[in-house]
C-alpha cells in the first residue's frame, strides 16, 4: 500500500476564505503633519516580521514589501529621512538545503497529475551573503528568527559554531561588530546618533519556535521570568538611547490566526476498505491491551475509546504520540491514539505523512508507525502556547502602560483574529487569514504576513501614531500591494 500525501492539505486551503465587513477608514484628505512626534530617523527593531521575510525566505521582494519599509516611505511626507535597510541583494533567498544547493522561497505550485495545490521551493536560492553596505547608515534592525534574548546576546553575531545556538547568520552578516555587538546595541546607537522615532516587534519567536515544532522541545520555550527582564531591558536600552525618541510596540499574534497550523486536515488520509482492515489487523493487540488496562482499572471507559485505533474506508485519522495519555508503558503499550477534531498539525506533516523515517524505514507514518510530536500540537501543548502567549502579550502591555508617554501598543493580536474572522477588507477587497491568492494575507510558509497584509499592518501603526501625536500621517491602499503569486504548473 503506497500512498502520497505531499499536498494532503489542500482540502483544508479554501476553508480558511471568510467573510468581510470592516473596512478600514479613508484616507484624510488634509495635508500630512508629523503632530508632536519627529519621524526625522526611524529604527525599526525586530524578528522576521521586521525583516520582511515572506515564504520561508527573506528575498528582495519581501524585504522592500516589509511593513517598516512601507511605513518609512509615508513617514517621508511628514519629515521622515532617508531609510536604510541591509539589502539581501538576492532575488529567491534561501528556504533550505536541496540535494543540489540552495533552494529558494515557497511559491505555490500545482501538481500537473493530482491538481493539488501546495507550497514548494522555486527553485536555486542563494545563501545569504555579507552586507558591504554603510553598517552605520542602517534604519532596520530586523533579524529572521530572534528571540529577546538573543537580540541581546553578541553570540547571535557568532561565533559560526555547532556549540553556538544563539548564532544567526542573518544578523553577523550586518552587525557592526561580529560576535561582539548586539542586535539591540546597534539599534540603540542608530537612536543614539539622531534616531527620534521607533518600532519594536520582539517576543514571537519566544514561543513561535517551540510551537511550530510540536511543542516537542521546552528548552527552547523562553520562561515567563526571563521574557519580562528581557523585554524591560530592552525596551529601556532603546529608551535610554535617545530620550527624545518615541515608539511604536507591537504584540504576538495568536497560533490559531496562522494556516500553518491549520492547513492539514485531522482526517487527512483516504482510505479503501481493503486498506483500512490491512492496517486494522497491525493494532489488534494494541486494542486489545487497552480492553485489559480498562479491567484492571488503569484507565477509563471514556480514555480506552479515546485511544482505540481503528481505520474504516474514507478519509481516516492518522495514528499520533500523546504524551498526555496515562502512561501504559508497564502493560507494553505506547502512548498513541488517532488525530481528533481538537489537534493542530504542524505545515511539514503535508509533506512527512504516510512517509518512512529512519526508525521505520518501510512503514508509513500516521499508518504503521505513529505521527511524532514534533508535527502535532496536542489540546494540552495549545493551551500551553496560547497561555505563554497571553502572558507574553500581557507583559508587552504593561511595558508599554509604563512609559505611556513615550509608547505605543497596536495590537496586532487582536488585528489577527478580526483577519481570521473575516472582518477586515479595504476598499471593498478582503483580507483572510490563509495562503490563497488573491486575498490571503499569509505568504506561502503559512506564518509571515504576504506583502499586502504588511500594507494593512502598516496602515495600523498609522492609526495609533495619528491617534497619539496628533498627526497626519497619509494611509496607503493596501489593493497596491502583491499578495501571493498564483499558483504554477509543475
Amino acid at each position: 500500500m503506497t500512498i502520497n500525501y505531499k499536498t494532503i492539505y489542500l482540502t483544508a486551503v479554501a476553508a480558511l476564505a471568510f467573510s468581510c465587513q470592516y473596512e478600514f477608514p479613508a484616507v484624510p484628505d488634509n495635508e500630512p503633519s508629523p503632530g508632536n512626534a519627529d519621524f526625522s530617523k526611524m529604527i525599526n527593531v525586530g524578528n522576521s516580521l521586521t525583516a520582511g521575510l515572506m515564504d520561508g525566505a527573506l528575498y528582495n521582494r519581501s524585504q522592500q514589501n516589509s511593513f517598516a519599509i512601507i511605513l518609512a516611505a509615508q513617514l517621508e511626507a511628514v519629515g521622515g529621512g532617508s531609510y536604510n535597510v541591509p539589502s539581501i541583494n538576492s532575488e529567491n533567498g534561501y528556504f533550505a538545503m536541496g540535494p543540489n544547493g540552495p533552494l529558494g522561497r515557497l511559491t505555490l505550485v500545482t501538481n500537473s497529475q493530482t491538481g493539488a495545490i501546495g507550497p514548494q521551493p522555486i527553485g536555486a536560492g542563494d545563501l545569504p551573503s555579507a552586507y558591504t553596505g554603510d553598517k552605520a547608515s542602517l534604519n532596520n534592525f530586523g533579524v529572521p528568527g530572534i528571540t529577546i534574548g538573543q537580540a541581546l546576546t553578541p553570540l547571535t553575531g557568532g561565533p559560526a559554531s555547532t556549540s553556538n545556538a544563539a548564532y544567526n547568520p542573518l544578523y553577523a552578516r550586518f552587525a557592526s561588530a561580529p560576535g561582539q555587538s548586539t542586535i539591540i546595541g546597534d539599534a540603540a546607537m542608530a537612536l543614539a546618533d539622531g534616531g527620534s522615532f521607533f518600532t519594536f516587534w520582539l517576543g514571537a519567536n519566544d514561543v513561535l519556535g517551540y510551537a511550530i515544532t510540536g511543542a516537542a522541545n521546552p528548552t527552547i520555550l523562553t520562561s515567563d521570568s526571563d521574557f519580562q527582564e528581557r523585554l524591560t531591558l530592552a525596551l529601556n536600552t532603546l529608551l535610554s538611547a535617545n530620550e527624545s525618541a518615541n515608539g511604536v510596540v507591537m504584540n504576538i499574534p495568536g497560533i490559531e490566526t496562522l494556516p500553518y497550523f491549520n492547513l492539514v486536515p485531522y482526517n487527512a488520509i483516504p482510505l479503501t476498505q481493503a486498506e483500512a482492515n490491512q492496517l486494522n489487523q497491525g493494532y489488534t493487540a494494541y486494542n486489545a491491551g487497552l480492553g485489559q488496562a480498562l479491567l484492571a482499572g488503569f484507565i477509563s471507559e471514556e480514555e480506552k475509546n479515546y485511544r482505540t485505533i481503528e481505520f474504516i474506508a474514507g478519509n481516516n485519522s492518522f495514528v499520533i504520540e500523546d504524551e498526555s495519555l496515562t502512561n501504559l508503558t508497564a502493560l507494553g503499550l505506547p502512548s498513541i491514539r488517532q488525530s481528533k477534531k481538537t489537534d493542530k498539525t504542524t505545515l511539514p506533516l503535508s509533506q512527512a505523512l504516510g512517509q518512512p523515517s529512519a526508525d521505520y524505514p518501510n512503514g508509513q507514518r500516521g499508518l504503521s508507525f505513529p505521527v511524532e510530536d514534533s508535527y502535532i500540537l496536542i489540546p494540552d501543548e495549545q493551551v500551553q502556547v496560547n497561555t505563554k502567549i497571553s502572558t507574553f502579550n500581557g507583559y508587552i502591555a504593561a511595558a508599554v502602560s509604563a512609559h505611556q508617554d513615550r509608547l505605543i501598543l497596536v495590537d496586532i493580536a487582536a488585528f489577527m483574529q478580526e483577519v481570521a474572522a473575516g472582518t477586515i477588507k479595504s476598499n471593498g477587497v478582503s483580507l483572510n487569514a490563509s495562503i490563497v491568492p488573491p486575498n490571503g494575507g499569509i505568504s506561502t510558509d503559512g506564518i509571515h504576513p504576504n506583502g499586502r497584509a504588511h500594507a494593512f499592518i502598516t496602515n495600523l501603526v498609522i492609526d495609533g501614531i495619528n491617534a497619539k501625536w496628533q498627526a497626519n500621517i497619509l494611509k496607503i491602499n493596501p489593493n497596491a500591494y502583491i499578495g501571493n503569486d498564483l499558483p504554477v504548473v509543475r
